[in-house]
C-alpha cells in the first residue's frame, strides 16, 4: 500500500523521516525516556502548576452549565471579546471581536491554519534559527520554502552566553519571493525577546517586499524584565500582521489547547477558510474559562511571571555552579546551557545518555535546527524551569553528582 503524500514533506522538514522511516519528535522520545528511566523531565515544556483558581473554577462552572457542545467556528463571542479587550488594555491594539479575532485549537492550529491559508507552493517563509519544530513542518506541508536567520552567540563579561540576532541578517533574508515572516518573540527555545530595532527592520522589509508578518507570542506574559512589545504596535505593522497567542503557557493549561488570532478582517477570513476544515471548533467549556483568565488584573499576571522568574534563577544559579555556561532568558520556560566546558561537545549524544547517567532529561538545541546542524550551538541543551522547585532542586543535585568527576 502506497502511503506517500504531503505528510512526508512535513516529517522530512522536521527531521522526523530518516531513510524513509517516520520517527517521533525529540520531545516525545525524551518524555518517554523520562518515564522509562524515572528521570526528572526538564525537556518538554509542560508546567507542574495548576491554573489560577478563577480560570479553573470558570471551566468547571461551564461544564456543569452544559457548555459542552460545539462552540461557533470563529469561537465563543465571550472569548473573542475578552481577547480584544486584552489587546487594547495591554498593548493599545484595537480589534473588532466580530471580524478581527478568531479562536483556535491552541497556537499550533492557528499557525498551521495561517500557513495553509496564506502560503503557496514556492513562497518563501522566514524564521529565526533555532526555531520551534512545527514551523519547518507546516511550511513544508504548505509547499513553502523555509529561509532562516541565525541567532548569533557570544560570551559576556560575567561569562554567560548571550544570544542575539543581527539586523543585517534579518534584512538579508528577504527576497522577491518572501511571502511571510514568522516572528517568534518571546522566543522558543532561547527566551530571547527581539529588540525594537530588529522588529523595525522586519516591518520595513516586509513592507518593501509586500510580505505578511505572523507572530507567535505565546509567552507574552511570562517576561522577566522589559514587557513584551508586539510587533503589530509598530508603525505600519498592524495591517499586515497576524498575531497569534494562546492560554496554555500563561495559565498553565497546555492541555486545553485554546489559542487565538488577531488580524484584519480579510486575513481572518482567509485563515478561517483553512481552520474550519481542520478542527472547525473545540474547547467549548474552556473558552469562557480563558476569557475569565484574560480579565484578571495586571497584578495577577505579574505574580505568575515573578514566580516563574524565581524558578528560572534557581536553575541558572545551579547550572552555573555545576560548570555550565548559561544564557539568561528574558522570557518563557527554558534555559539554554553549554555543556562544552564539561567535555561534552555534542548535546544530542549527551541528552541520549543523561536520563540513565544523571537521571535528568534535557533537549539538545540541535533539535531546533534544520537537519540538526547547530554549528557552534552543537554543545547547547535546553532545560525547562516551568517545574516546581523540588523538581528543579533535585535535578540540580543529580546533575552536580554527574558533573563532579568531569570538572
Amino acid at each position: 500500500m502506497d502511503t506517500t503524500g504531503p505528510w512526508m514533506r512535513a516529517s522530512q522538514a522536521a527531521g522526523l523521516l530518516v531513510d524513509g522511516e517516520a520517527r517521533p519528535t525529540v520531545f516525545a522520545q525524551m518524555s518517554a525516556r523520562a518515564v522509562a528511566t524515572g528521570a526528572l523531565n526538564l525537556g518538554q515544556g509542560f508546567p507542574d502548576d495548576d491554573p489560577p483558581a478563577v480560570v479553573a473554577d470558570a471551566a468547571i462552572a461551564a461544564i456543569r452549565a452544559g457548555r459542552n457542545q460545539y462552540p461557533p467556528g470563529p469561537g465563543e463571542s465571550e472569548l473573542r471579546e475578552a481577547v480584544a479587550r486584552h489587546q487594547a488594555q495591554w498593548y493599545g491594539l484595537h480589534w473588532d471581536p466580530a471580524t478581527e479575532v478568531l479562536a483556535t485549537t491552541g497556537a499550533t492550529e492557528a499557525l498551521a491554519a495561517t500557513m495553509l491559508a496564506l502560503v503557496e507552493p514556492g513562497d518563501e517563509v522566514i524564521t529565526l534559527e533555532p526555531f520551534y519544530d512545527q514551523y519547518a513542518a507546516i511550511i513544508a506541508l504548505a509547499g513553502g520554502v523555509h529561509r532562516t536567520v541565525p541567532l548569533r552567540s557570544r560570551t559576556d563579561e560575567a561569562g554567560d552566553l548571550v544570544l542575539d540576532v543581527a539586523e543585517e541578517d534579518l534584512r538579508a533574508a528577504f527576497t522577491d519571493r518572501t511571502r511571510l515572516v514568522l516572528v517568534n518573540t518571546p522566543h522558543n527555545p532561547t527566551g530571547l525577546m527581539l529588540w525594537v530595532g530588529a522588529m523595525q527592520a522586519i516591518v520595513e522589509e516586509a513592507t518593501r517586499h509586500d510580505a505578511l508578518i505572523v507572530t507567535d507570542e505565546v509567552y507574552e506574559h511570562l517576561t522577566f524584565g522589559p514587557a513584551h512589545l508586539p510587533i503589530a504596535t509598530l508603525p505600519g505593522a498592524q495591517d499586515r500582521t497576524v498575531t497569534i497567542s494562546s492560554a496554555g503557557k500563561t495559565f498553565s493549561v497546555t492541555g486545553w489547547k485554546i489559542g487565538w488570532v488577531t488580524a484584519r478582517p480579510e486575513l481572518v477570513t482567509a485563515i478561517l477558510g483553512a481552520k474550519q476544515w481542520l478542527t472547525y471548533s473545540s474547547g467549548a467549556p474552556f473558552q469562557p474559562a480563558v476569557a475569565a483568565g484574560l480579565a484578571m488584573p495586571p497584578a495577577a499576571f505579574h505574580d505568575l511571571a515573578e514566580d516563574l522568574r524565581g524558578r528560572r534563577d534557581l536553575l541558572l544559579d545551579g547550572l552555573r555552579s555545576i560548570g555550565l555556561r548559561v544564557s539568561v532568558p528574558e522570557a518563557g520556560y527554558f534555559v539554554v546551557a553549554d555543556a562544552a566546558a564539561l567535555g561534552e561537545p555534542g548535546a544530542a549524544a549527551l541528552c541520549e545518555r543523561l536520563p540513565a547517567e544523571a537521571g535528568v532529561v534535557g533537549i539538545p538545541l540541535s533539535a531546533f535546527y534544520r537537519d540538526g546542524r547547530a554549528g557552534e550551538a552543537s554543545s547547547y541543551l535546553r532545560l525547562a524551569f516551568c517545574k516546581d522547585r523540588p523538581t528543579i532542586e533535585q535535578a540540580l543535585e543529580r546533575l552536580e553528582a554527574w558533573a563532579a568527576p568531569r570538572r
